[in-house]
Order: C-alpha cells, then sequence, then structure tokens
C-alpha cells in the first residue's frame, strides 16, 4: 500500500474542523488530506439544526469571512447561498443553528474543490508517531475505497464530543433514557413521547437543559397535554451578564431564548404562576452526592422517561501510538498541542480543536471556563495555528 505524503492531516469536518481547514489552507502549507465520514458540518447538521443559537448571526458571518479561503469560496458561490441567507437575517439577533450548518456545509463543499485539499470520506483507524522522524502516519478506512495510508508531521483532531450519560444512583430503577440529542430536535421529541400520562425527569441547569425543558413544555401546550416534568438541578439558574468589553460566565451562563424563558418562567418567584410551572416540578439536588441520590430515590420511580443534560463528552479518538505503543496523552488547553501524560513533553505534530478540545479561557474575575462557539473556535486557532505551522 503506498503511502502518500501531506504537509498536514485534519481529522473532522465539523466548524472547527473547517476553521483549522481555512487556517491552514491561508498559510499554503502544501497538500492537506481531510478525513471525515460525511463532510456534512458534524453534529451540528445532523442532531443541532432546530437547536436556537446563543451565539448572534454577526458572528455567524465574522466566522464564515475569517480566511482569505473562506471569502474565495464565498465569492465563487453562486447566490442565492447560504451567506446571502444569513447576511439576511437581523445581524443582532440570535438564529436556528441550521442557517450557520448550511454555512459550514457551504464553505466545505467550497474547500474540498480546491487543489490542495484531498478529502476522504471514512476515519482514522491508527495514527503512529516516529519519534525519530517526527513523522505520523495515519490508516484511514473508507467504506467504499481500499484502505490508505498517510504520512504527515502534522496531525489535527476534530473529532466532536456527544452529551454525557452517567449512571442513575437508584439501584433497581426501571426507566427509560431520552437521548438528549434527540430531546433538542423537537420534530422528533414528539414522535419519541406517548401521548398518554407521562413523566418525564431533566438533570441539569444548562443551556441544553433549559432547551430541552423549553421543548418539552412546548408538547404539553400542543400534542401531549398529559406530559409532566421533573426537573432535577443541583444549583440555581446562571445567566451570562454583559459587561464592559467582556461577558461572565460567557460560555456557561444561559443566553438568548433560553435565558429570556429562564427568568420569564423557571426562576423561584415565577414558577409557581407561570405556564412551565403548571406541569414542571423542580426539585432541588444541592448539597452533595449523597443528598443528590436521595432526591434521586424519591423522584426517579415515578419518571416513565429520563433526560441527562450534564454536560458533553469526547467521542471516541483514533488508535494514537509512538513507535507501535499506546500513546498516553493530556492536552493543552493553551497551546493546542498535547502533552505525554505526566510529563511537560510536547507531542510531537499533534493538535487537537473544538468542543473536544476547547481553548481555556479567564476571566477578569478569574473564573476558568473552556471557549465553546463557532467565532471561538476561530479566534483560538488565530492565534495558535501559527504555531503549529512552525512545528
Amino acid at each position: 500500500m503506498a503511502t502518500r505524503k501531506c504537509a498536514a492531516v485534519v481529522v473532522g469536518a465539523g466548524p472547527a474542523g473547517v476553521a483549522v481547514m481555512g487556517n491552514l489552507l491561508e498559510r499554503q502549507l502544501g497538500s492537506i488530506a481531510w478525513i471525515d465520514p460525511s463532510f456534512t458540518a458534524g453534529r451540528v447538521h445532523g442532531k443541532y439544526r432546530e437547536v436556537p443559537s446563543n451565539t448572534k448571526v454577526a458572528l455567524f458571518q465574522s466566522f464564515a469571512t475569517a480566511t482569505q479561503p473562506f471569502q474565495k469560496v464565498i465569492e465563487s458561490s453562486r447566490t442565492p447561498n447560504a451567506f446571502t441567507t444569513l447576511a439576511k437575517l437581523d445581524q443582532e439577533k440570535t438564529c436556528h443553528l441550521g442557517y450557520a450548518a448550511d454555512m459550514i456545509r457551504s464553505l466545505t463543499d467550497g474547500l474540498m474543490k480546491m487543489e490542495q485539499v484531498h478529502a476522504y470520506r471514512g476515519f482514522v483507524a491508527a495514527a503512529n508517531l516516529n519519534d525519530q522522524s517526527s513523522e505520523w502516519t495515519i490508516s484511514i478506512r473508507q467504506p467504499n475505497s481500499p484502505d490508505l495510508k498517510i504520512s504527515t508531521t502534522r496531525l489535527i483532531l476534530c473529532t466532536g464530543s456527544h452529551p454525557t450519560n452517567v449512571p442513575i444512583p437508584v439501584p433497581g430503577l426501571s426507566i427509560q433514557r431520552l437521548d438528549l440529542d434527540l430531546v433538542l430536535k423537537p420534530s422528533e421529541l414528539v414522535k419519541a413521547l406517548p401521548t398518554t400520562p407521562t413523566t418525564v425527569a431533566i438533570v441539569g441547569a444548562s443551556h441544553s437543559a433549559i432547551l430541552a425543558i423549553l421543548n418539552l413544555i412546548t408538547l404539553t401546550h400542543t400534542t401531549h397535554p398529559s406530559l409532566r416534568i421533573k426537573w432535577l438541578t443541583r444549583h440555581p439558574l446562571r445567566y451570562a451578564e454583559y459587561k464592559e468589553g467582556w461577558v461572565l460566565r460567557d460560555n456557561t451562563g444561559l443566553k438568548g431564548s433560553a435565558a429570556e424563558f429562564a427568568r420569564a418562567e423557571l426562576e423561584d418567584d415565577k414558577l409557581a404562576t407561570s405556564p412551565a410551572g403548571q406541569v414542571l416540578t423542580k426539585i432541588d439536588c444541592g448539597g452533595g452526592k449523597d443528598a443528590e441520590a436521595a432526591q434521586f430515590a424519591k423522584y426517579l420511580p415515578g419518571c416513565e422517561y429520563i433526560i441527562q443534560a450534564v454536560g458533553y463528552t469526547r467521542d471516541p479518538l483514533p488508535q494514537l501510538l509512538k513507535g507501535g505503543e499506546p500513546l498516553a496523552m493530556e492536552f493543552d488547553h493553551d497551546s493546542g498541542a498535547f502533552l505525554e501524560s505526566g510529563s511537560t513533553r510536547v507531542i510531537s505534530g499533534l493538535f487537537g480543536a473544538g468542543i473536544a478540545f476547547p481553548e481555556r479561557v479567564v476571566d477578569p474575575y478569574g473564573n476558568v471556563e473552556y471557549a465553546v462557539g463557532f467565532f471561538k473556535f476561530m479566534k483560538f486557532l488565530k492565534r495558535v495555528v501559527p504555531s503549529w505551522v512552525k512545528a
């Protein structure tokens, strides 16, 4: 099997993978291999088109024009297109993520036509680092084509994440899990629940938890009037606060329609008399693991379904090796590089970005967060890609 040599290999074609491609192509490194099962904007298109964004339309526009290769794609696109559609929306408001997904798909289609880009529909089975040459040999599996190998000095992982599921601390409990991705897609949610009297538990108070509650409550006003909700949460609602030149809780606080709904209907002083309060019971699970387990044991047995909105977990990575041996590593959230576990030694030519490998940011109050969002990925990459190229 012949081995193709490329200046870089990018794994993943979601928003972060597309942003990496734009930044690398702008620096004219040479040929770049791009690997993804479908090249259709990842989970944003597949799962989250119906989710209201917490980002203003203007920032999606800024993402779309942030690199010269992106601008070239936009200029060569027939109108009307995803970019002209975004331009017609109110730039200061949010929008459904379907608009952003279409923008990512259009950028993807344009980048794949560029001479330097070698796109492979498939996945990376393994990547092995030769410590002497600092070269990675990457094995690619393609469903309808022969396997192939690529060698490169730069391997960039934009492999994405999925909703976290954690064990439910109630032994012997019979309850059906509802996937958070499904609950965030109203067109699927309406078909997943029976119209007979049903109680759904939802765990969490994040942005996705509040959107999930909003989608469930909407069903109670339309197709599922017998649906009831038990909301188990450890802490009060937290909102993004706009300060002078920065945002407190920019990555963890509620924004947009989720914040508007929570303020109007879910706060303790509103819940008793709000429309949401007629179908939803809030259960305080604060006070530590034992207190939480006791509340779960008390309230979950009366529920048919449970939704966990408790964060996101990295999707499985390809098998990463050094000299044929498994590579233990830790991500450096400041540089986008990886270190060998338990040491300060940088792993040659291995980098990451996106929701699986976000930038760590510290606000003026000293709070540490991880920056997740289209334009946040772009800002991070603008800062770190020059060092990746030099490496």
